[in-house]
């Protein structure tokens, strides 16, 4: 390796990915902007541009890995990036478009945000995620705001994730729990905790990031212990105690 201090090799990184054309700034997120990586954690930095960035201009790099065009992770928010590995470390990039970003910071401040579809995220993500990487990021070049959580968001985000959540669950239970079909019960109970938990951190003022660690910061770990067992004769019961757990665990983050 060729940096032995991840210091060196972060400013590195930042270095190369600032001298891009139309990047105004770069930032590390992830566990590594948090402290809670593990030695063999990916590095996660965002890149910032006004105008059109080019893909090709990070693959001129020569970093082995695939470098992924503009809006191919789902075309929305979250605007595509890179997977890489630099020095033996692995790299994950993301574009983010300065003006959109402004854009659904100015949303936010106002109580308004919309939920896109994202692989891998249950409940998708709020169009309010690129407002909470700025949050939780470690500029490394350039300037960007450091956002608090709105007031506004505050209320609206956990309305909307809550009545997500119980219509999730009302549904389960109406056409599929008294048909047996089980997968579509733990379907709708993984996704509906999912959104359980981020209308209680949005009660809390806590940014959202990823869905990893999602249950543990809102207190629903205990959840994986409602997929077990599901049986097709008892499927009723155990939306009613879902929904039953999840109105709980809301009311007590609601709690002043």
């Amino acid at each position: 390796m060729r940096f032995q201090d991840d210091d060196a090799f972060c400013r590195y990184v930042a270095g190369e990915l600032a001298g891009l054309a139309d990047v105004v700034a770069v930032a590390l997120g992830g566990s590594r902007a948090a402290g809670t990586h593990r030695p063999d954690s990916d590095w996660d930095f965002g890149i910032y541009y006004r105008g059109n960035f080019s893909p090709d201009a990070l693959r001129a790099l020569g970093w082995a890995g695939e470098v992924c065009e503009l809006g191919a992770w789902g075309g929305g928010v979250f605007n595509g990036g890179a997977w890489l590995e630099v020095d033996g470390r692995r790299v994950d990039v993301h574009y983010r478009d300065l003006n959109d970003v402004e854009l659904r910071l100015a949303e936010a401040r106002e109580g308004r945000f919309h939920i896109e579809r994202l692989l891998f995220h249950l409940a998708g993500i709020p169009s309010y995620f690129v407002v909470a990487e700025l949050a939780r990021a470690r500029v490394l070049h350039g300037e960007l705001p450091k956002p608090e959580y709105p007031d506004a968001l505050r209320q609206a985000a956990q309305r909307t994730w809550w009545n997500d959540a119980r219509l999730h669950l009302a549904y389960a239970k109406a056409a599929h729990a008294s048909r047996g079909h089980v997968v579509h019960v733990a379907g709708a109970i993984a996704r509906a905790t999912c959104e359980a938990a981020h209308a209680i951190l949005a009660s809390r003022g806590q940014w959202v990031t990823n869905e990893k660690t999602l249950l543990d910061d809102a207190g629903l770990r205990d959840a994986d212990a409602w997929l077990t067992g599901l049986e097709p004769g008892r499927l009723v019961e155990a939306v009613d105690r879902v929904a039953d757990n999840l109105a709980k665990a809301i009311a007590a983050a609601q709690a002043p």
